[in-house]
């Protein structure tokens, strides 16, 4: 990326309107319309695109991004997905369920002018997540790495495009979703047989993929991971406007990295509502979940007054293993939790 770009790149960042709350993307259950109906009445400011990984097989993490592919296939194997030749029944599958999400979106997002977030898998998640025909992750083939990048950067662009016309006021922002990306920087992703582990990728290499994903897109990027120890500096040289992570996670050595991307401009997406129903049944105050993120603020010795612009409230992870009832709350807590940390910064 050149300077000039750079310097684009950083005053759309900087002058995004940043909705105060989102999801980070999974719902429950398997009905498209009622998914999108729940995040448009919940996130006036910043909805986002569900996934309904309940339906089964293409309307998975990873099955839904292969449907994005270009002139890459793949298929279902008892193991997982698996490189095909050609578009068969679970890719074909993974866009129709795509389709739908986008139908129910457009419905309940008439007129709508704003931030507007969708989701997928990131290269290296990707590469540790679908094998090649042998059985193993294209994780292990370097080239099999690049051209998996390629295509989904193409297959990105495209699924860009879509949203645009079909939202016009909206104002995508991407996420991308890199569980595994930890697991990969250190060499912690297990072979097919279980017994070895890939060897650790290059810091340099995993910086340069996600560099040229991320550069597809015009508007800002999000990156989400919901592991522990998430890489900010490396988030942030690669050009994400926003980390999005479980706040609950979070521990002393990343408060620095933390620190530094604030001060940079990156977005936080602190994830602060429990994704799965507490033992309790019950949330905590909106302020309540907030207090940790201010606790936070004051360590670092930033300014109060950058909380609401630096900081959007989301759930700790996706809210597929939630029920209905308890996912609906959680959304409408976040909404309330944002609010109350814009009111109340101290």
């Amino acid at each position: 990326m050149t300077d000039n770009s750079a310097i684009s790149h950083d005053s759309e960042k900087n002058d995004f309107p940043w909705g105060p709350a989102t999801g980070v993307g999974s719902m429950p259950g398997g009905d498209a319309r009622e998914a999108a109906k729940t995040v448009a009445g919940s996130f006036e400011d910043f909805p986002f695109l569900a996934e309904l990984p309940a339906r089964g097989p293409g309307a998975d993490m990873i099955g839904r991004t292969i449907g994005m592919l270009v002139e890459l296939y793949a298929h279902v194997e008892p193991s997982g997905w698996r490189i095909s030749d050609r578009p068969g029944r679970d890719t074909r599958r993974a866009r129709s369920w795509m389709g739908e999400d986008l139908d129910a979106l457009e419905e309940f997002t008439q007129g709508y002018e704003g931030p507007l977030k969708v989701q997928a898998v990131g290269p290296w998640t990707l590469a540790a997540g679908l094998e090649l025909r042998g059985g193993e992750a294209a994780l292990g083939d370097a080239g099999a790495c690049r051209d998996l990048a390629a295509s989904l950067a193409e297959g990105l662009r495209g699924h860009l495009a879509e949203l645009r016309r079909r939202v016009p006021g909206a104002r995508p922002v991407l996420q991308l979703d890199e569980p595994s990306l930890t697991a990969v920087l250190r060499g912690q992703v297990r072979t097919a047989s279980g017994y070895r582990t890939h060897r650790a990728v290059d810091r340099q290499v995993v910086e340069s993929a996600l560099r040229d994903v991320i550069a597809v897109h015009d508007g800002p990027v999000v990156v989400h991971s919901c592991a522990p120890d998430v890489p900010f500096a490396l988030l942030r040289r690669a050009g994400a406007a926003g980390v999005s992570f479980d706040f609950g996670l979070l521990t002393e050595r990343d408060e620095e990295p933390i620190g530094e991307a604030v001060e940079a401009g990156t977005v936080l997406f602190a994830g602060v509502v429990p994704s799965t129903d507490p033992a309790s049944g019950a949330l905590s105050d909106p302020g309540g979940s907030v207090m940790g993120v201010r606790t936070l603020w004051r360590r670092l010795g930033l300014n109060p007054g950058t909380l609401a612009e630096s900081v959007v409230v989301t759930p700790t992870c996706g809210l597929a293993g939630a029920s209905p009832a308890y996912a609906r709350k959680a959304l409408a807590h976040c909404a309330r939790a944002a609010r109350s940390l814009a009111d109340n910064p101290e």
